[in-house]
């Protein structure tokens, strides 16, 4: 009995050679000449047009650019272009891609430039090898999260560009590591780890199986070369064994589905070994206990033959509970389609059967390159723009993904968590019937945030099948899933990040977090820097005006001043420091030009001083020749109350009298104050700014109808703010020029009288 268990050694290194045979499909082939027969024959077998001048200019140029370089196994460069573009010509891809594929070291490994290979073959080409080019130069490593995650993002950004760029670099990818054996242990054990983590999910993601299977396994090879060949034979023996079994199950499939007169093709095959691999060692299971170790493949004409035959098998054989999936109307992200199902045959043992159409199969295999948008149809026509968005919105969640996460070990872990982007998902549906694809594992606070974050951040309980549920449910597929929202949440909790499975959820609610807490910053961080000028006797209100605060945000780098106060409120940043630079800004804006005593001593009676040439003029009181200006802070006009300021250097600036600044200015300061007042009108031709805050409950259509009477007075606004509380209050900030102080009361007046309209202030400083 031991000796029908051994498998001899013979027979081993016999089954590991055609293991690595079906996984690395070594060309015997020294002869470029030889390969480029097979990949011209090879692009004939698919492409309407015979016009193969393009692909053979490529490979002339790219012979000639190599001529002088060898590869590690001692072979001429040329053939690794040369197989690289076999393996495109095996994705049926167009023209430009196998003329990439075969350009693509030009310009990294010889003299040719981009602008002469743009010249020679076409800016579509050219786009294609700069993208290969540039990724070629990326640095991969393990142990630096942060590089690793840049890298990827580099080449997420390249696939939105162009997506072939990663399909010529998948094909690269491929053929070198085929040849791995002449690389060193080190640079094996690097380059497999690389394949793993990055380009075969990226292939899986694309749905290009034929690539992302055979990378597997020889990462596999690579990485844990022990397990990999104790797998080989594991497998290997009883192979006849297993072989019979196959043999008789598709036998006898074949036979019934033709019975019942479905056209079909029926083969067996057993799983590639990092997928047999990876069950193992998940699941802790033994070889003999994973169940779809072999596979049966039925490939029939239509959906409708799908079911039929599936029909079939499930009255042949026994189904196993659970283990039945339909992917045909639940597709993959991927866009994969099969039914899957798992039986016990004649003699107990269990397999998977899949069916699907040739169609199916084509997308199973070749991915994205199935239904490729550069690829030429046989009439001649290109895939809508419609398709190709669906294709690549997994895509797209990616780069809004890596946008919202300004930590890289966070996007690392969701890009490669085998409960998001690479593994099997559930469907649930929403009280609208609306379909929600979300990762194994997922409950509530998924589902909340698939459908909107603000739905997340108000969520306080959910119901599932029409029961309330805790919301970290487990969700499974058929689930229809009711929301339960509240305006008085105080948002999510930080234990949700423990309990959400997918990366659009964990996104969403760091995100709150983050704004949450620069909301409460900024508040603190003012009461800091007030509180800390109140205890140096300083007015902050003078200060705090956007030419000083400019001068803050450039010394310390801030863009603006919300993340100053932030930086206050969290403790990056001192209020000593804040205010003395503001202090200090201010203080060069005021330099003495001319003492207070010599614009004192000059006071003699009166004098009407012209403020400028579309202004009116004042009358001060007791001051000759001093430049006189308005105040911004309260933008005075014609009717207000005014009065006078002596500025250090400045001359005199006009305040209302119920300016903020002026009520506030301590003692000392107030023998500064002038008397001061309006010289008759000049016919009305000068323009004042000035700003009004109107207060209102938050209504659709309150702004339109508060633009409008402006519009219909012919006001053009400088500035406008609008500011929304939790309550419902919203506070606009109004900016616009007037003539007087009666112009802008009948202003007032008539925005009092809009709906909602609670309160109008003007700004006093």
């Amino acid at each position: 009995m031991e000796e029908e268990k051994r498998i001899s050694e013979e027979e081993l290194k016999k089954d590991v050679a055609a293991a690595e045979a079906r996984i690395r499909k070594t060309d015997d082939f020294t002869s470029p000449e030889e390969l480029y027969g097979e990949l011209i024959a090879s692009v004939k077998k698919y492409h309407p047009s015979d016009d193969i001048s393009l692909i053979e200019k490529a490979y002339r140029v790219a012979a000639d650019a190599h001529k002088d370089q060898k590869r590690k196994s001692g072979e001429p460069y040329i053939i690794h272009p040369l197989c690289v573009a076999i393996i495109l010509a095996d994705l049926e891809l167009d023209k430009e891609s196998i003329a990439a594929g075969l350009l693509h070291d030009v310009v990294e490994d010889t003299v040719m430039t981009e602008e002469e290979l743009t010249e020679e073959f076409g800016p579509e080409v050219s786009l294609i090898v700069s993208g290969v080019t540039k990724l070629a130069q990326l640095k991969y490593s393990a142990d630096k999260v942060e590089e690793q995650a840049e890298n990827l993002r580099k080449m997420f950004l390249a696939m939105a560009k162009d997506i072939r760029v990663i399909l010529v670099k998948l094909a690269d990818r491929l053929h070198n590591m085929r040849t791995a054996q002449y690389w060193s242990p080190e640079t094996q054990k690097k380059k497999a780890r690389e394949t793993m983590d990055i380009y075969a999910p990226i292939a899986q993601r694309l749905g290009i199986s034929k690539i992302k299977v055979e990378l597997d396994d020889l990462s596999l090879k690579y990485l844990e070369p022990d397990a990999y060949y104790e797998l080989v034979q594991k497998v290997s023996m009883k192979r006849e064994q297993r072989q019979e079994f196959v043999d008789a199950i598709v036998k006898e499939v074949t036979r019934h589905i033709h019975q019942a007169g479905i056209e079909a093709d029926v083969n067996g095959r057993i799983k590639h070994f990092f997928s047999i691999y990876k069950k193992m060692v998940n699941q802790h299971k033994t070889l003999d206990q994973i169940y779809d170790l072999f596979a049966v493949r039925i490939i029939v004409e239509s959906v409708k033959d799908c079911y039929a035959a599936l029909g079939v098998i499930h009255e042949m054989y026994t189904p196993i509970p659970g283990r039945f999936k339909d992917y045909i109307a639940m597709p993959k992200p991927n866009r994969y389609q099969s039914l899957h199902t798992t039986l016990i045959g004649p003699n107990g043992q269990p397999f998977e059967i899949q069916i699907r159409t040739y169609e199916m199969h084509r997308i199973a295999e070749y991915g994205i390159a199935a239904h490729w948008k550069y690829k030429e149809a046989s009439d001649g026509k290109k895939p809508g723009p419609e398709q190709e968005e669906e294709k690549l919105t997994w895509l797209r969640q990616i780069l809004e993904w890596q946008q919202d996460m300004a930590d890289n070990h966070e996007f690392m872990n969701l890009l490669k968590s085998d409960l998001d982007l690479f593994a099997d998902n559930v469907y649930c549906f929403s009280p609208a019937g609306d379909v929600k694809t979300l990762p194994v594992g997922s409950c509530a606070i998924d589902f909340a945030y698939s459908v909107h974050s603000a739905v997340g951040n108000k969520m306080v309980g959910a119901r599932v099948n029409g029961k309330l549920v805790p919301i970290e449910t487990e969700l499974h597929n058929g689930d229809r899933v009711e929301i339960i929202t509240s305006q008085n949440s105080k948002g999510p909790s930080r234990d949700w990040l423990k309990i959400a499975k997918s990366s659009q959820a964990k996104s969403r609610i760091n995100q709150w977090f983050r704004q949450q807490n620069k909301t409460y910053n900024i508040v603190k961080g003012k009461e800091m820097l007030t509180n800390y000028a109140k205890l140096k006797g300083k007015n902050l209100g003078i200060y705090t005006k956007p030419m000083y605060e400019e001068a803050v945000m450039r010394k310390y780098g801030f863009r603006d001043w919300d993340s100053v106060l932030a930086a206050i409120g969290h403790g990056g940043l001192k209020e000593g420091q804040v205010l003395n630079k503001l202090i200090e800004t201010y203080e060069k804006q005021h330099k003495k030009e001319i003492t207070d005593e010599q614009v004192l001593e000059a006071a003699s009676g009166e004098k009407v001083l012209p403020v400028g040439k579309s202004k009116g003029g004042i009358v001060v009181r007791g001051i000759h020749d001093v430049a006189v200006r308005f105040s911004k802070c309260c933008n005075p006009i014609p009717g207000d109350e005014i009065v006078g300021f002596v500025t250090r250097g400045r001359g005199v600036t006009i305040h209302r009298t119920d300016c903020v600044n002026v009520l506030n200015l301590p003692e000392s300061e107030r023998a500064r104050l002038i008397d001061a007042e309006w010289q008759a009108e000049d016919n009305g031709g000068s323009l004042y700014t000035v700003e009004i805050s109107v207060y209102a409950n938050n209504r659709t259509g309150l702004l339109v109808d508060i633009s409008k009477i402006f519009t219909e007075r012919k006001i053009d606004l400088a500035a406008m703010n609008v500011r929304t509380s939790k309550q419902g209050t919203a506070s606009i900030d109004v900016t616009f020029d007037v003539h007087n102080n009666e112009e802008l009361n009948s202003i007032i007046e008539k925005v009092r009288q809009v709906e909602s309209v609670i309160d109008i202030q003007r700004s006093r400083g």
